[in-house]
């Protein structure tokens, strides 16, 4: 079998930066630079130039998604440098066709990228007959935040295009070796290696996933348990970034100190210390799940101790966050169990049985309805609706590679500033 391509797409906003990935990525097996679309906005056809001169054997991939004056925007790339220069499949055929003359006219290639096209079999045989070198099937990031996969997309177009297909989208270890089963010849990574603290050795493990793909299919999983599994690698920060500072719940502290909790939210309105319905919400819960309690913010009465936290500990319930007061924080503490609470009082309330259970509410400050996802660590606690679970899930993982290549340029001898270059797209 030929050996597939890997590309890299340079998907960042800073040349500095981006010329060090790419001697990384380089090292680590990469075949094509992928000048990425922020990149090329950024920095316009200079850093084309740049790569170019840095790296005068290398095929450098424009990626232009061009969809008007098909010549012009052709014509920059391949005069800048650029081996392969990419165009929005849906741009109008007389664009497609203008860009594929002036692709033979200046000895560039010419790559399709089949993002939000409606009918991609039909467009992509449209595609070929105009004279296109390379389909690219591509799920944008938007659009894998909310579940499409690229994956898929590949295996819709593989045995209906006869020439060059690249997939793109969304690409890791677990899925570089699928791509090339389902008739990927170029496989393109973006995050996944220009994110990573470890360059070169991302690199060098798509590569070999590439080279050795596994035959084995991939182990299909329910929603509920995706989400799970994402929010586990990540931080409350995380998500209240990837939610744009939305969902933090206000004035709580973690009693047990350095934990972690993810689950769906059962939620329970109480009053003024009655712990019945908290504690019966513990029979109604499943394993993972996070029991939410609005006590109406009261603190000096407790809904909460150390027997129904032991409950909870013998159920598999993943935390409590309670809008109000807590006792028997010492074994609370003891048990390392996740709880967030405003305040520690000594004092217990009455189980009167007043509430409810599995109702909206407001605790700290934020609604919560049944079913949403909470994560709480020692930095806080964040409400996710339920209905965008996945895609902030999804984004906030985005978060957090982004954090580990800034990280590791830190530890280099760098600084936050210069690596955002703060200063330069400061607000004018």
């Amino acid at each position: 079998m030929k050996k597939a391509i890997l590309q890299v797409a340079l998907d960042l906003l800073e040349l500095k930066r981006a010329l060090q990935i790419a001697q990384e990525s380089l090292e680590g097996g990469a075949d094509w630079l992928e000048v990425g679309t922020p990149l090329i906005k950024s920095e316009g056809m200079q850093v084309i130039r740049v790569l170019r001169d840095k790296y005068p054997d290398s095929v450098i991939v424009a990626d232009m998604k061009i969809a008007d004056t098909g010549t012009l925007e052709v014509e920059m790339a391949a005069k800048a440098g650029a081996n392969i220069v990419c165009i929005l499949a849906d741009a109008d055929d007389s664009v497609i066709a203008e860009a594929v003359s002036a692709s033979r006219l200046y000895g560039t290639k010419l790559m399709a990228d089949l993002i939000n096209v409606a009918d991609p079999v039909s467009r992509a045989s449209q595609l070929e007959l105009l004279g296109v070198d390379i389909i690219c099937a591509h799920v944008g990031i938007d659009q894998q935040m909310i579940g499409k996969n690229s994956i898929d997309l590949l295996t819709t177009l593989s045995g209906h295009v006869h020439i060059t297909l690249a997939v793109a989208g969304g690409i890791d270890a677990a899925t570089a070796g699928q791509a090339v089963n389902y008739g990927a010849d170029i496989v393109i990574v973006g995050g996944w290696i220009v994110r990573s603290a470890d360059v070169k050795g991302s690199t060098q493990r798509i590569r070999a996933e590439m080279d050795s793909p596994s035959l084995a299919p991939k182990e299909r999983r329910s929603l509920d348990e995706e989400i799970y599994e994402l929010l586990t690698q990540v931080s409350s920060p995380n998500v209240s970034d990837a939610m744009h500072r939305k969902g933090a719940m206000q004035d709580l502290i973690s009693i047990s100190g350095n934990v972690k909790m993810v689950g769906k939210s059962v939620t329970v309105q109480t009053v003024a210390g009655d712990w019945a319905k908290p504690v019966e919400a513990i029979d109604i819960a499943k394993k993972h799940d996070v029991i939410v309690i609005s006590n109406d913010g009261c603190t000096h009465v407790a809904p909460w101790g150390e027997l129904a936290t032991l409950s909870c500990v013998n159920k598999g319930i993943s935390g409590v966050v309670i809008d109000g007061a807590v006792r028997d924080v010492d074994d609370i503490r003891a048990m390392k169990f996740p709880l967030f609470a405003k305040a520690v009082v000594p004092n217990a309330g009455e189980p009167k049985g007043f509430g409810e259970i599995n109702a909206e509410i407001r605790c700290c400050g934020q609604q919560v309805s049944p079913g949403d996802w909470i994560i709480g660590d020692e930095s806080g606690v964040v409400v996710i609706p339920a209905k965008r679970a996945y895609e902030v899930a999804r984004r906030a993982l985005e978060v957090r590679k982004t954090e580990e290549r800034i990280r590791e340029e830190i530890r280099r001898g760098s600084t936050l500033s210069v690596v955002s270059e703060l200063i330069r797209w400061e607000k004018k």
